[in-house]
């Protein structure tokens, strides 16, 4: 029993992690006023590039701590390459937001399946890497610096957002463009910070997602809709960081238990759960997606999002 629920809290944090990265890259993006749909397309985008760059690491040599850092600033860097295109369509020609970004992450898939043929040098598309650099133990408990990673940018989110000056003027960008302007805040400038950002914490929640809990990732499954459920996790959270923090930790709980369920149940209630009674690690995956459903249905009218978000701003019509 023990044992099990420590890798039930193991899973949960990496699962909680990676949905409070890419979340809050959806939350800086939408503060300032751009609809981020291709947060999955960023995330495979993102992943594709930090397991190519960690593989050539690997086989260079390159000693661990240039291995973490390199490979995370390299799935950053792509987070961020990528995520010019959302901010030049939808800034700078005022295209809709929400069909740039599923273009977006249609457009990532083919990509990144692309790619990995061409290294495999045929038709495989599933890249294996190696992940040991990534996690460590603490006692039983299977941890991962992305875990770390995610509770000081938890911290500097709050401070951004409500402490700084940066903060202020992102928000004032998604609430009411046309003041933000009047008082001499450069509108387009803070919008392209806001899609930078949101690109550069999706691809570091793409490794956070993708590094720990195998190794291997295959380019035609992507990131199997983590980032529409990061998008579920921000609304949820109505665009706040301690409060996505608090969601993702829900919605990675049921998510773990698609790993543990069998032990788990077996040893805490004497039930042996599997595909023999029609219960299989696909039902417990379900949850989190058919929950954000319910939610939503009974909870999108309530919710508080930023004024101006999805609206381009011209500011010709001030």
């Amino acid at each position: 029993m023990g044992v099990q629920v420590v890798l039930l809290i193991s899973y949960m944090l990496i699962f909680a992690a990676a949905l409070m990265l890419v979340a809050f890259g959806g939350m800086f993006s939408e503060r300032s006023g751009v609809i981020n749909i291709g947060l999955e397309g960023i995330m495979v985008v993102g992943g594709f590039f930090g397991i190519v760059t960690l593989n050539g690491l690997v086989s260079a040599g390159a000693p661990a701590f240039i291995i973490i850092i390199v490979t995370i600033l390299a799935a950053i860097a792509a987070g961020m390459v990528y995520s010019l295109l959302l901010a030049v369509v939808c800034i700078n020609f005022k295209a809709d937001q929400t069909l740039v970004g599923t273009a977006m992450n249609l457009l990532a898939t083919a990509v990144a399946i692309m790619f990995a043929k061409k290294i495999s040098g045929g038709d495989a598309t599933t890249i294996a890497y190696v992940k040991e650099n990534f996690v460590f133990k603490i006692g039983l408990m299977e941890l991962n610096i992305f875990l770390i990673i995610g509770i000081v940018v938890l911290i500097a989110a709050i401070i951004v957002l409500y402490k700084l000056k940066f903060g202020l003027r992102l928000r004032s960008c998604g609430e009411n463009p046309s003041a933000a302007d009047a008082v001499g805040i450069n509108v387009t400038k803070y919008r392209y910070f806001g899609v930078l950002i949101s690109g550069a914490l999706a691809g570091l929640g793409a490794l956070a997602y993708i590094l720990p809990t195998s190794s291997y990732w295959n380019s035609t499954t992507g990131v199997a809709g983590f980032g529409f459920l990061a998008l579920a996790v921000m609304i949820f959270g109505q665009w706040k960081p301690v409060r996505i923090a608090v969601i993702s930790l829900i919605f990675s709980f049921f998510m773990s238990l698609s790993y543990v369920y069998s032990g788990l149940f077996n040893a805490a209630f004497d039930i042996i759960l599997g595909p023999s009674v029609g219960v299989t690690p696909e039902l417990f995956r379900m949850i989190p997606y058919i929950a954000s459903l319910i939610l939503l249905a009974f909870t999108s009218k309530k919710s508080r999002a930023p004024k101006a978000e999805g609206i381009p701003y011209d500011k010709g019509s001030r």
